[in-house]
């Protein structure tokens, strides 16, 4: 990994000396420089994850927990290992992270551990997390479907209401709206720490304050926050977390699911067969604590190695210094996507505050070109080189909100640099009048 001598949490970072760790970014595209702004899909990898994920298949690949030789117990030690460095890298302890395939199946996780805790399943202690009909869910407005979805069906199978905090105008979460609906017939509350879409880092000690006020169970996603922030899960007090590894520099199919130890002892399994029991009879079945009482089946052994490999690269480089770039990228990308005429940016605080306060944000912004479809704008800058994601970003209902089916959103990561900033901005100036809707 290139990284200055100096370098630190407190270092200034420099993109144009770590592009150089991420082979994709290498290419051209369409005879262009590859100018990638679509981190908040999915992240670049680093070759040192790259390698760190070949040479566990190369040298140690073997089940996990399940054999004496001595490539199994070898495995099984990386894999561990693995559960620490990640657990550290969000304040957490290796017993307070569960391995999952993504945030999405966190998410259903948690979904469905209270749902098997409805109907009786789990130990004693379970029954605190017993949905019945009137009960209440507390989402917001701006989630992704993934903190949504699942929601809506555990509502559908227990009988429980749905409810959502709305945004204000300006993206920012409606705090007073949020203290009027959770309420004492509330019992879980799953948001967002970043949107996708607008990039706002949402009030996590006013919600956590709201639900625990109430005894609900707080649910957060925190996978546009863990890439680009300092983290430290416990300390913002909520109950369970997600986090995605290819989002942050990792595989695919590796994800993290943190719960405070008194919580995931307490919820019931999800998934159930090998690997999450202890003693199994044709009748009934006891399992395993956390966190394995949650990882049953085959893991995702080397992908958790890879992602930890990736926490290490961003420890390296240091959580504050990434901030501290990200946040001028952000900066320099809304000072200039507000200065292009038909450009209408979500969630834009600087155009007057409803709520008199001003958002944290990382390096994402999400916007409307007049004139010109979400999916053409994308191609105009794919053929420019650019990369960008177009479409409603799997949040359909905060999309509605604004009065779009689909905007164009830019994200940046370690990598970015001002003149990547520069170039997409360069190249979205001339979209309007290449596709005659103005100049």
């Amino acid at each position: 990994m290139t990284l200055p001598a100096s370098a630190s949490p407190a270092a200034v970072l420099d993109a144009d000396a770590l592009r150089a760790d991420f082979p994709l970014l290498g290419q051209r595209v369409n005879g262009e420089r590859l100018v990638y702004l679509d981190s908040g899909a999915t992240s670049q990898k680093p070759q040192v994850v790259i390698d760190a994920e070949v040479d566990f298949l190369t040298r140690a690949n073997s089940a996990v927990h399940r054999g004496a030789h001595t490539l199994a117990a070898e495995a099984t030690e990386f894999f561990e290992d693995a559960r620490a460095t990640v657990a550290g890298f969000v304040g957490a302890r290796p017993e307070q992270l569960v391995w999952t395939s993504g945030a999405t199946a966190g998410l259903n996780l948690a979904a469905y551990a209270v749902g098997n805790a409805s109907v009786g399943r789990g130990a004693p202690d379970s029954a605190r997390f017993a949905l019945r009909p009137g009960d209440e869910i507390v989402v917001t407005e701006s989630e992704h479907h993934a903190n949504l979805i699942p929601w809506q069906e555990l509502a559908a199978r227990t009988g429980a209401v749905l409810r959502h905090i709305p945004v204000h105008d300006d993206g920012t979460l409606d705090t007073d709206a949020a203290a009027a609906v959770i309420g004492e017939r509330t019992r879980v509350v799953a948001f967002t720490h970043v949107s996708n879409v607008l990039g706002i880092v949402n009030p996590v000690d006013r919600l956590v304050a709201l639900a625990q006020g109430v005894g609900a169970l707080t649910v957060l996603d925190a996978c546009q926050s863990a890439p680009h922030l300092p983290l430290d899960l416990p300390a913002l007090g909520v109950d369970l977390a997600v986090f995605s590894g290819h989002k942050m520099l990792g595989p695919y199919g590796v994800g993290g699911l943190y719960g405070r130890s008194e919580v995931l002892s307490a919820l019931p399994p999800f998934l159930t067969g090998g690997s999450m029991i202890t003693t199994v009879t044709l009748d009934e079945a006891s399992y395993l604590p956390p966190p394995q009482r949650f990882e049953a089946g085959t893991q995702p052994v080397s992908q958790a190695i890879g992602l930890a490999a990736a926490v290490r690269y961003l420890d390296g480089v240091g959580m504050d210094a990434v901030h501290a770039h990200e946040k001028a990228l952000e900066a320099r990308l809304g000072e200039g996507l507000r200065s292009i005429p038909g450009v209408r940016l979500l969630g834009d605080v600087s155009t007057g505050s409803t709520t008199g306060e001003s958002a944290e944000r990382v390096g994402l912004w999400s916007f409307d070109v007049e004139g010109v479809h979400a999916h053409d704008v994308g191609q105009f800058l794919d053929a420019r080189g650019v990369a960008v994601r177009v479409g409603h970003h799997c949040a359909q209902p905060l999309h509605r909100r604004f009065g779009l089916a689909a905007s164009v959103r830019a994200s940046t990561a370690l990598y970015n640099s001002a003149d990547d900033v520069d170039v997409f901005l360069d190249a979205l100036s001339g979209v309007r009048a290449f596709f005659g809707a103005g100049a």
